[in-house]
C-alpha cells in the first residue's frame, strides 16, 4: 500500500496541537521529530528514553517535524483539510504561542517505509512507577513498576509530551485502591489504562474523535484491562449519575474553560480533578473558571511552555 508522508514544520510548543490534527486525517500514523525531546530525556533521571538513536540529537535548528501517513487514495481531500485546520488554529491561538513557519510538504511512501520511520521515534518512556512501551518493543518489567502497552496506531497521548506526562504523574499523587477515574478527551487511553495499572477500581474514557475511542478500546485490551475500564464515544458524560473520584482532561486551554460548568457534576465531593494542556497565557484563565465552580487549586506544576493543574471538590 502507498501513502502520503504530509510533513509539516513547527516548534515544540505547537508540535501536539499539529499532531492532534493530523491524528483527525489517518489512522496509519503520526510522529513528532523533536531534538527537544530527546534531550530532555537523555538529562532527565525521571523520565528517559531508551535504545535512543543518537542521529535524532544532530539536528540544532529549532524546526520540529510532525509527520502524519496518510493513505495515497485520500490525499488529495484530506490535504486542503490539514491546511484549513492548521490555519484555523493558528488564528485562535491569536500569536500567543510560537508555531513556527507551518510549512507543509509531502513525499510518496511505501508502506514498509513509513512503518520503520514512524517506529524509530517511540521508545520506552519513564514516568515514576508509569513505563510507557510500545507493543514492538521487549521490556522487562523493574519491580515497582507498572507497564502501559501502546500500539503501532496510536491517537493522541503517547507519555512524550509535558501535558501527558504531568498528567501521569499527578494522578500517581491522588490516586487509592478504591479511585474511580474518568478520562475526557482520551486519546490513546493512557490515562485510563495507568490509572488502572495503578490501582483505581475503575475508568471511563471519553473522546469525540472515533479514531482515538477505536484505538483506546484496543489499547486497553492489550494492556488486559479492558473488564475495569469503559470507552465512550462523547463529548462528555451524558449520564450525570457517573461521578469519578479523579478526573483527568488533558486538552487546550480553552476548550478546558469551554467544559468548566459541566466537568464537576461528575466528580465526587472531596475528588481531585487533573486538567493539563495549559499554556502560560491561558492558565490564569482555567484557574478562574474551575474557581468559580467552587474547586480549590490544591497543585500547579509546569514543564516547559505547559502547565498542569489539580484541583479538590469542595
Amino acid at each position: 500500500m502507498k501513502f502520503t508522508e504530509v510533513t509539516v514544520h513547527t516548534s515544540t510548543e505547537g508540535s501536539e496541537l499539529i499532531a492532534d490534527i493530523m491524528w483527525r486525517y489517518t489512522t496509519h500514523g503520526v510522529a513528532i521529530s523533536d531534538v527537544a525531546d530527546v534531550v530532555a530525556l537523555q538529562n532527565d533521571r525521571v523520565m528517559y528514553w531508551d535504545y535512543m538513536d543518537e542521529e535524532l540529537t544532530s539536528d540544532r535548528s529549532g524546526d520540529v517535524l510532525v509527520k502524519a501517513f496518510v493513505a495515497e487514495d485520500v490525499t488529495p481531500r484530506v490535504l486542503p483539510e490539514i491546511r484549513r485546520d492548521i490555519e484555523d488554529m493558528a488564528a485562535a491561538c491569536g500569536g500567543a504561542l510560537p508555531l513556527g513557519s507551518l510549512e507543509m510538504t509531502c513525499r510518496a511512501v511505501e508502506g514498509d517505509d513509513w512503518i520503520e520511520i514512524w517506529r524509530k521515534h517511540f521508545r520506552p518512556i519513564h514516568i515514576g512507577r508509569i513505563v510507557v512501551v510500545p507493543e514492538w518493543i521487549e521490556y522487562e518489567r523493574q519491580p515497582g513498576e507498572e507497564v502501559v502497552l501502546l500500539d503501532n496506531n496510536m491517537a493522541f497521548g503517547t507519555g512524550e509530551h509535558e501535558t501527558t506526562s504531568m498528567c501521569v504523574e499527578l494522578l500517581q499523587k491522588f490516586i487509592t485502591p478504591q479511585s474511580v477515574c474518568i478520562d475526557v478527551g482520551c486519546g490513546s487511553g493512557i490515562l485510563g489504562i495507568s490509572a488502572i495499572k495503578l490501582g483505581a477500581k475503575f475508568a471511563y474514557l471519553t473522546d469525540i474523535d472515533t479514531v482515538a475511542v477505536k484505538s483506546a478500546r484496543h489499547n486497553c485490551a492489550l494492556n488486559g484491562v479492558d473488564k475495569s475500564v469503559q470507552v465512550a464515544h462523547s463529548d462528555l458524560l451524558d449520564e450525570s449519575s457517573v461521578k469519578g473520584d479523579i478526573m483527568l482532561a488533558n486538552i487546550t486551554a480553552d476548550v478546558l474553560e469551554r467544559l468548566a460548568p459541566s466537568i464537576p457534576k461528575n466528580l465526587k465531593a472531596g475528588g481531585a480533578l487533573i486538567l493539563s494542556g495549559i499554556i502560560d497565557q491561558k492558565l490564569q484563565g482555567v484557574i478562574n473558571a474551575y474557581a468559580a465552580q467552587g474547586l480549590t487549586l490544591k497543585e500547579k506544576v509546569k514543564k516547559g511552555e505547559w502547565n498542569a493543574l489539580a484541583f479538590i471538590n469542595g
